[in-house]
């Protein structure tokens, strides 16, 4: 009897630890199937809609309206795109910096110009200390990977030289042996020693950190010539003592399509830029410019979506507001204005160039005009 009770009790304790064994498998079979974000990444899941989907990190447009002023890699010194007006910034790139601050913060003046040369421009976007640049940057691969994104192509630009009428030189391919002043570590630099080259010309580079410090050497006569961006010669030739004494050759020696550009890592933050830039292209193109934005329906479908009073092109999901066309085409003008008011001076003539809108075409169906163009905001 007690052999067979001893039995019995053994039978229980044996179907009781087996029981408990099937619980715990059962309850780590059900954690594993369904692994929680912190198991998979190692790292806090998002909690809210302020934090980036690929980081965790406060979103970048969270950040700039907590602080209250977008800070913009810039330049003071290229005259038409950045420079100083009264001691304030000013210049065609400061106001598509102004777009985006009118755009996020409701006000194109919450902007804070950080001066950048161009060697240390990488650096400004990497550490995402700057929320965007503006600086006649040239949108090339390596800078696309190693720097950040760019956005949408505001200025088609091409290298070239500018001389003394006193040389006597009438063309690039001229100038044999000839140095040429030029700023270190970048695209210029490159594109000139490509092009010297590829024509057997031997030219030789005489580099400066700054380009304002490579201007003031071509100008006390330590090079023959002075290279950057066509625009950029215009610019700077605007400011020389005495213009009519030099010459802009006609060669272009390379494609340089300037583009703004923003940190990595947020992709709202480059869309946000990117569609701003898009606003200020398709205001002209609609024929909407500061002084006429509407305060209501018009009847024409693209400019009413544009600034609001129909339909969206996506306002709510970037997280700007649906009227944000009116707050930035108010605030800075359209591209056409921004144009007039800093490059047109410079005699960057526009029309029939490659900076016209894709628009300014001769017939509706088959646009032949320049190529300011943008994705269509719908």
């Amino acid at each position: 009897m007690f052999r067979m009770f001893r039995t019995s009790i053994e039978i229980l304790f044996l179907v009781t630890g087996l029981l408990a064994i099937a619980l715990l498998l059962a309850c780590g079979d059900e954690q594993s199937s369904s692994p929680t974000p912190e198991t998979l990444s190692g790292s806090p899941a998002p909690t809210s809609d302020t934090t980036t989907e690929s980081s965790g990190s406060v979103s970048r447009l969270d950040e700039v309206r907590r602080r209250g002023y977008l800070i913009c890699a810039g330049s003071d010194a290229i005259p038409g795109f950045g420079y100083l007006a009264g001691g304030e910034n000013a210049g065609f790139d400061i106001d598509l910096c102004r777009a985006v601050a009118a755009a996020v913060l409701g006000d194109p003046g919450a902007v804070e110009v950080r001066v950048s040369i161009p060697t240390g421009l990488g650096d400004d976007l990497r550490s995402g200390e700057v929320d965007m640049a503006a600086r006649v940057i040239t949108a090339t691969a390596t800078r696309e990977s190693q720097w950040g994104n760019f956005v949408q192509t505001m200025y088609y630009d091409g290298q070239g030289f500018v001389v003394r009428r006193s040389l006597g030189v009438a063309a690039a391919r001229e100038l044999t042996g000839a140095s040429v002043c030029v700023t270190a570590n970048t695209t210029t630099e490159l594109n000139m020693a490509d092009f010297s080259r590829l024509h057997g010309l031997g030219l030789r580079a005489v580099a400066y950190e700054r380009t304002a410090d490579a201007v003031d050497a071509y100008l006390d006569g330590h090079c023959a010539a002075f290279t950057t961006d066509h625009s950029g010669l215009y610019a700077y030739l605007s400011s020389f003592p005495n213009p009519e004494d030099h010459l802009v050759l006609p060669d272009v020696i390379s494609e340089e399509p300037l583009t703004p550009m923003v940190p990595h890592g947020d992709d709202q933050w480059h869309d946000i830029v990117s569609t701003v830039m898009a606003i200020l292209i398709y205001a002209e193109a609609y024929g909407v410019a500061s002084d006429s934005v509407p305060t209501s329906a018009t009847g024409d479908a693209k400019v009413d979506r544009l600034f609001g009073f129909e339909g969206s092109f996506g306002q709510d999901g970037l997280g700007l507001s649906r009227t944000v066309a009116q707050d930035v085409i108010r605030g800075v003008g359209n591209y056409g204005e921004i144009y007039e008011r800093h490059l047109a001076p410079l005699g960057l003539e526009r029309r029939g160039s490659r900076n016209a809108l894709w628009a300014d075409a001769p017939c509706s169906d088959c646009p032949r005009g320049g190529q300011i163009y943008a994705f269509p905001l719908r």
